[in-house]
Parts: C-alpha cells; structure tokens; sequence
C-alpha cells in the first residue's frame, strides 16, 4: 500500500506543481505591470484599467491572456508616455517661442530708445553749435561796425592844431561857414543845405544843448565832448564847433547837401 500512495502522491505532487507554474508566472508578470506602472507615474492613471484587467485576468488563472493582457497594459502606457512627451515638448517649445518674442521685443525698443536718445543727444548739440554761430557772428559784426565807427569819426576829425596856426574866422557863424567850404572842397552851391540843416539842428546857436541826448553846439555834436578834437574851446567858439561839424559831414555824408538830403528823410543826420 505504501508504493500506491507514493506513486498517488507523485502525481498530486506532479499536478501541485503544474499548477504553481502559472501562478508563479503571474505574479512575475504583476510584478513587471507594477516595476512599469512605478515607472510612468504620470501615465499611472490612465494604464490603471487595463493593467487591472491583466491582473484580474491572472488571478482568475487564465494564463493564456496574460500575455495579451501585459501587452495591451504596456502598449497604453507606452502610448500615454509618448504622448505626454509630445505634448511636454510641444509646451517647451512654445515657452521656447514666447520667450524669443519677448527678448526680440525687448531688444526692439531698447535699440528705439537708443536711437531716440542718440537723436535727442545730435539735436542739442546742433542747437549749441548753433547758438554759439550766431553769437560767434553777432560778435564779429559788432566789432566791425564798432571798427567802422571809429574809423569815421577818425576821418572827421581834423588834426588838432593850435590857436596860433588855425586861420582865424571873424563875422557871423554862417559867415565862417561859408568861408571854410572851400577848404573841404565844396563850392558855395552846399552853403544853402548846410544852413537848412543847421537851422534844424541847432538854429545856429553855439551854446544850443539837447537835454535828453546830450547833443551840444551848432552842429549837434553828440556827445558834445567829441568837438574837443577840433579844439579846447569847442564849448564857446563857433569856428572850432564848424570845423568839427563840416569835418563829420565830409566823412559820413559826403557833402552838406548829402546831409540835408538824409536829415529831411530820417529826422536827423
């Protein structure tokens, strides 16, 4: 009886053992299920169905859609995985995009800023130059004119001379006038201009003073001061005050008549 219950036992023994085969095989292949799942935690839950279809599948013992069951479980989450990998992509890239928008819109108006200040810098410098043109000009213009001035009135005054070698005028101013026309070469036809102007400015007096410019003698001299040139007695003494005057119109109008001419155009010569 005891080699029955052996060879009994073997075969219990044989089909024990047949039946551990498939079980070990599917808890392997939870295990690998489980190692992928772990693997792809953020396709965990869309595989979840179909790798707990495989395991219901292989506790139920169906050995035979264990392998279709894994297949199909690593298949979506390969799928999702793939997929979440394009769409990372995808994101990075148009992060990628945005951010070089950005830096060439930031690039843009630093270059615009930059012209603006280059422009607004070109400007000011050009209105300095400028400014300082002008004045540089106005400058110069005013020594020119002040050059031309002096230079006139230089003309105009005679060389001073003393009392004792100055030919001596006697009689009426106008008396002396006419007689000393002749010394700046003019004829007699300019004594009836200088006696209009004369008239006007002063009326031929020789103490005739203008409070408000200054103006004295019967030239008008302006200032007064300036007939010293002509002599130390400019204040008092007609002849000195005509020679100073007859010397100013030669210089600047040419003649007395010239003089008439611009004193009734302006009011004064």
């Amino acid at each position: 009886m005891s080699r029955p219950m052996g060879r009994h036992r073997a075969r219990r023994d044989t089909g024990i053992h047949a039946l551990r085969r498939p079980a070990v095989a599917a808890t392997a292949a939870i295990s690998s299920v489980s190692v992928a799942a772990a693997a792809y935690s953020t396709a965990a839950s869309a595989s979840a169905s179909v790798a707990g279809t495989a395991r219901a599948n292989i506790a139920l013992g169906a050995p035979a859609q264990t392998s279709t069951a894994l297949q199909a479980a690593n298949a979506a989450v390969a799928t999702n995985s793939q997929a979440q990998v394009a769409a990372a992509n995808r994101a990075v890239n148009a992060r990628a995009a945005a951010d070089a928008r950005t830096k060439s819109a930031v690039a843009a108006r630093a270059t615009s800023a930059a012209k603006l200040r280059s422009k607004a810098a070109a400007s000011a410098k050009a209105a300095v130059k400028a400014d300082a043109a002008k004045k540089a000009a106005a400058k110069k213009a005013a020594a020119k004119a002040a050059a031309a001035k002096a230079a006139a009135a230089k003309r105009a005054t005679p060389p001073a001379t003393s009392r004792s070698s100055a030919p001596s005028y006697g009689g009426s101013p106008q008396t002396i006038a006419s007689a000393m026309l002749g010394s700046y070469g003019w004829g007699q036809d300019q004594m009836g201009c200088l006696i209009s102007l004369w008239n006007r400015e002063s009326g031929w007096n020789v103490y005739a003073a203008n409070p408000s410019s200054g103006a004295y003698g019967i030239p008008q001299s302006l200032p007064g001061y300036k007939m010293a040139s002509a002599g130390a007695d400019w204040r008092t003494n007609p002849a000195t005050q005509i020679r100073w005057g007859l010397g100013y119109i030669r210089s600047t109008y040419g003649s007395p008549c010239g003089a008439w001419g611009h004193s009734q155009a302006t009011g004064w010569y």
